[in-house]
């Protein structure tokens, strides 16, 4: 990528590097976690960067907090109003209460119970909405422009991803030898802010998104070259139950994404299964997405990863209860 082209997005590594600095008196730097077991299986040298391990269970605290520290003081101390599935919920309570600020946030009243549980327990208070029949982003947007808070949306600004970014700078700094990054999708404020880092750092690596078959809105956009969305997708990965990814992650991984690939719910189980009886993880279904693809004979073979250096990200470890009563039946 040359320096012209990042110019022209949305977030450059420059801003990724702020962000990091912004953040660091607040996160864990995660590990780059390695198993012989898992490699031995998957042919490759294959090392999970943890995520699950990050302060509120998830990457989503980077992002949250690169926004509000951004954010002028009486901005926050007029609040935030966020809407998620749980994982950008519970960063985003965790920041307002770091920073001082007040979070409400608007989540589906599906939503794991783990996960309501943790966004309240941070302080925050919570809206439900039916995601069949409501939009959660004009009920933000209205609890917002009421009470005068900002909008702290979950991938679709460039705040927001160029804290997702700094994974990308710590596994560029851990493991230069890198080659292959597998990370999921959801509405691509992750894959778009580590690639950012990444092309920049590390031009050699590739950059491959994952996503459920049955959640594959951003495999379909990026073929179609226009935004594609889908309706709401019944997967157990419900990190990634996005309906449509974002305008600035859509522009970013046009250009520097090489490709995306998806996964069976049965795949999604299984290596949850392998995942925290071999390396004894505690994530979520949406933390293996990525480590399935490395699992699976038929995409290890056509991605090329045999031989390779790998990573893995286990982006979440708020794992439902209720999955892990599956699991044992």
């Amino acid at each position: 990528m040359t320096l012209a082209a990042e110019q022209t997005l949305p977030v450059t590594l420059d801003d990724v590097r702020a962000a990091a600095e912004r953040i660091a008196p607040y996160i864990h730097r995660t590990p780059l976690l390695s198993s012989a077991t898992l490699s031995e299986m998957t042919g490759c040298d294959l090392r999970l960067k943890g995520e699950h391990l990050q302060r509120s269970g998830s990457f989503k605290l980077r992002g949250a907090l690169n926004k509000l520290l951004a954010l002028s003081e009486a901005e926050r101390r007029a609040g935030v109003v966020a809407f998620s599935s749980g994982n950008h919920a519970q960063g985003v309570a965790l920041a307002a209460r770091l920073t001082g600020s007040r979070a409400i946030i608007v989540m589906p009243s599906d939503a794991p119970t783990v996960k309501l549980e943790a966004t309240r327990g941070y302080g925050a208070t919570i809206v439900l909405y039916d995601r069949q029949r409501e939009d959660r982003e004009a009920i933000a947007r209205r609890i917002a422009k009421e009470r005068g808070a900002v909008l702290v949306p979950p991938f679709d600004d460039p705040l927001v991803i160029a804290g997702q970014g700094t994974i990308g700078l710590e596994l560029a700094e851990e493991w230069p030898e890198l080659e292959i990054a597998l990370i999921p999708v959801g509405g691509g404020g992750l894959i778009s802010g580590i690639a950012t880092a990444l092309k920049g750092m590390l031009p050699h690596v590739r950059v491959i998104g994952v996503e459920p078959a049955i959640a594959d809105d951003a495999r379909r956009s990026l073929e179609a070259g226009q935004i594609v969305r889908i309706s709401p997708p019944p997967t157990v990965a419900d990190g990634v139950a996005t309906l449509a990814i974002g305008q600035h992650p859509f522009a970013i991984m046009r250009a520097l994404v090489e490709q995306i690939v998806t996964v069976a719910e049965d795949e999604i189980m299984r290596t949850l299964e392998l995942v925290m009886t071999r390396t004894k993880q505690v994530v979520e279904p949406t933390g293996v997405l990525s480590t399935a693809v490395a699992l699976s004979p038929e995409l290890a073979r056509a991605l090329g990863l045999h031989g390779r250096k790998v990573m893995s990200l286990l982006c979440g470890g708020n794992i439902d209860l209720r999955i892990l009563q599956r699991l044992y039946s």
